[in-house]
């Protein structure tokens, strides 16, 4: 009962912290915040199917570009589209999808971005470990591709820009607020707990842990894999609407695999199969990686002017990474909770 009471109270404070932002943030600060929490849900949901099942999948560039081009497509109108679209005349079923609602276009995009997990999950879990990993990278690679190569449908290499709404004054603004990212962040991460320490998020861990036991004890391994990663698909794919609608456009070049070894990052450092450590790192690393950008510019250190130096942020970030791995193997929660730490029991 009492650790029901924390939770809620935490979820809670994390609203009132929402509102706090709204409130007293800038816009710089703000964009930010909204971009961390868009991360926190994308690493929530990988961490479930990479750290919680113990699957080595390299697929979430995919599915947040799956989420961001349906998301543009449905907030463009067809104006729009026949002005931007130079790579290739639009599909007429393109052009017939549009809707102003932007938690619908969320929505279409997580279930889209489910049903691609569906449809992918018979040929994915016929293989593990390795294997698994190099063909989740492949599938990557192949929406990338696509998004290229079809431009009547994506507007090719060039993508799909000024994806925005226009307000009471006539004026554009972004889709994306910070209620929008850091309400589905709460939410990706109630769902993800209650999950995890369901009778199902025990059969994941059993999984990740021992699949030949796991089917030895009556375990249904591919129906829990599959699951897991269409729980996590939908949260990525909503997760790519956000970014769409912070960024106002989207492209190809955006989900390279670099975007997917971030989240590697990410998880790894907080501690694969914690989301309390995934949501850690998303703040240590999008957040950290925005502080230091000091480093990059002129400083004034005891009266000596230095020059700028373009890139150094990111080299002591790396120093700080490895830093924090070296005395941390297993990141810096492992596999704990936070509510797990307080009570000092270790999984």
């Amino acid at each position: 009962m009492a650790s029901r009471f924390k939770f809620w109270l935490a979820v809670i404070l994390a609203i009132g912290f929402l509102f706090f932002c709204d409130a007293y943030l800038g816009e710089y600060s703000l964009g930010i915040v909204n971009n961390i929490a868009i991360f926190i849900t994308l690493a929530i949901s990988y961490n479930l199917i990479n750290g919680v099942t113990g699957q080595f999948s390299l697929e979430p560039n995919g599915f947040v570009a799956v989420g961001a081009y349906v998301a543009a497509i449905l907030l463009l109108n067809a104006d729009s589209k026949l002005y931007q679209f130079d790579a290739a005349e639009p599909s007429n079923i393109i052009l017939a999808i549009y809707t102003s609602n932007f938690i619908l276009a969320m929505f279409i995009s997580g279930v889209c971005a489910t049903l691609l997990a569906l449809l992918l999950a018979m040929p994915v879990f016929r293989v593990r470990g390795d294997y698994l990993a190099i063909v989740t990278l492949g599938f990557g690679f192949i929406i990338q591709l696509l998004a290229v190569n079809f431009p009547a449908f994506t507007n090719g290499s060039i993508g799909l820009n000024e994806v925005m709404r226009v307000d009471s004054n006539g004026d554009l603004s972004r889709f994306t607020n910070i209620f929008y990212s850091g309400g589905l962040a709460i939410f990706a991460t109630i769902v993800i707990l209650n999950l995890v320490y369901s009778k199902f998020g025990r059969a994941m861990k059993a999984v990740r842990d021992d699949e030949d036991a796991a089917i030895a004890m009556g375990i249904n391994t591919f129906a829990t894999k599959t699951t897991a990663f269409c729980v996590s698909a939908f949260f990525e794919g909503m997760g790519g609407a956000l970014l769409v609608g912070l960024l106002g456009s989207v492209s190809p070049d955006q989900f390279t695999f670099m975007f997917t070894f971030l989240l590697l990052i990410i998880i790894v450092l907080g501690g694969l199969g914690s989301t309390t450590g995934a949501i850690i790192g998303t703040v240590l690393v999008i957040g950290g990686s925005e502080w230091l950008r000091f480093l990059d510019e002129p400083m004034n250190i005891f009266g000596y002017q230095t020059e700028a130096y373009p890139g150094l942020r990111m080299v002591v970030f790396s120093l700080v990474l490895i830093f924090v791995m070296l005395f941390a193997r297993k990141g810096i929660m492992g596999q704990m909770e936070l509510g797990d730490l307080f009570r000092g029991r270790r999984k």
